[in-house]
């Protein structure tokens, strides 16, 4: 279950937009974020700050950067953010997002909760949202995504495409917004299983035991590149990574051997990984970040802003899977139809899908 942390403030505050800066020192004139004033009195603004594995991830990073330069053009605000590039830069700075003035600030991944905290804490007038982590606070609103239901599915068609009744899956690191999607992934391929009288194996991960294989970060593409090798030595024949640029690792190693494709995370990977892996991709597990951040700061703007966390599901579109895209032959209409009643089972209630990493 995702780790939360409690902060209780006062006051609520008006104001917030966003901005992309590098980690250059804020300037000595602009007011604190708990001096920064009402909407009527300046304009509205807000700033996001990354996690260490900087804007351009091809995870959830990118997404949310993606859902503030949306936010910029439907609502006609100013957007900037501030970027991470270690541990090192994470507390300084939300600090200086905060000493912006702007008076909503967004975060990305657990790495940045307790700097979240930290400064929700110190500035309970401003308004912060974190991507991926529950940080409770009355001016905290966590956005989160229940990514087992769509792995679930996932996990469901990497069975159902598999030649070798292996498939595989491993993350960056064994935190909950990791293990909630190889979770799902591994009850999919069960769900296939039970459906089919198969007995397809899922390397990489044991749910009973909620532990698995993993790199220990989110930037080492060699890491996940040898990682993965070793799960196709053993017969995988679909892999899901869930370790942000780490998983381009795994896309260069299913690209080098035979017959091998990589289900992607956050978001569609046919679109933001380099062209030359479009052939093994065979789906991913999508998170509406964008939709969700857009939302979020409408709301800010508009006054309404809640404590009240976003959880992303395939009811309300928070979460799913992409299209198949140039593997899309290699999926059966019978297996496509299944999908489909799959899906809706989970959204019915029919099927509930379970992790002790799922949101709350």
């Amino acid at each position: 279950m995702p780790r939360r942390r409690f902060v209780f403030s006062a006051a609520l505050a008006l104001a917030s937009t966003v901005v992309f800066v590098g980690c250059a020192p804020a300037p000595e004139s602009t007011p604190t974020g708990a001096d920064a004033g009402s909407g009527a009195e300046k304009a509205y603004c807000a700033r996001m700050v990354t996690n260490s594995g900087g804007l351009e991830d091809r995870s959830f990073n990118q997404s949310s950067w993606e859902g503030l330069q949306q936010a910029a053009d439907t609502l006609g605000i100013d957007t900037k953010a501030i970027v991470s590039t270690s541990e090192t830069d994470l507390a300084p700075n939300v600090a200086q997002a905060v000493d912006t003035g702007c008076g909503f600030i967004l975060t990305v991944g657990w790495e940045l909760a307790d700097a979240t905290l930290a400064q929700a804490t110190a500035h309970p007038k401003v308004h912060f949202s974190i991507v991926d982590e529950t940080v409770e606070g009355e001016n905290i609103k966590p956005i989160v995504f229940d990514t087992a239901q769509a792995s679930y599915l996932a996990g469901y068609l990497a069975a159902g495409v598999s030649k070798t009744g292996k498939v595989a899956t491993f993350g960056g690191g064994n935190q909950p917004p990791v293990t909630l999607f190889m979770d799902g992934f591994v009850d999919g391929v069960a769900k296939y299983n039970e459906m089919h009288g198969t007995n397809v194996a899922v390397l990489g991960w044991n749910k009973e035991a909620q532990d698995g294989s993993f790199t220990g970060d989110f930037e080492d593409v060699t890491k996940g590149k040898n990682l993965a090798k070793g799960l196709i030595d053993q017969g995988a024949d679909v892999i899901l990574p869930v370790a942000g640029q780490v998983g381009e690792g795994a896309a260069a190693a299913a690209i080098e051997a035979t017959g091998v494709s990589i289900i992607w995370v956050d978001n569609d990977g046919y679109e933001t990984l380099p062209a030359e892996y479009r052939p093994i991709l065979l789906t991913s597990v999508l998170k509406n970040t964008q939709d969700a951040v857009v939302r979020i700061v409408g709301d800010d703007l508009a006054g309404s802003f809640d404590n009240t966390p976003f959880v992303g599901t395939l009811e309300n579109g928070g979460v799913d899977i992409a299209p198949f895209h140039d593997l899309t032959g290699s999926v059966s209409a019978e297996l496509g139809a299944e999908l489909d009643q799959i899906r809706a089972a989970i959204i019915g209630g029919i099927i509930t899908v379970e992790s002790p990493s799922s949101p709350r």
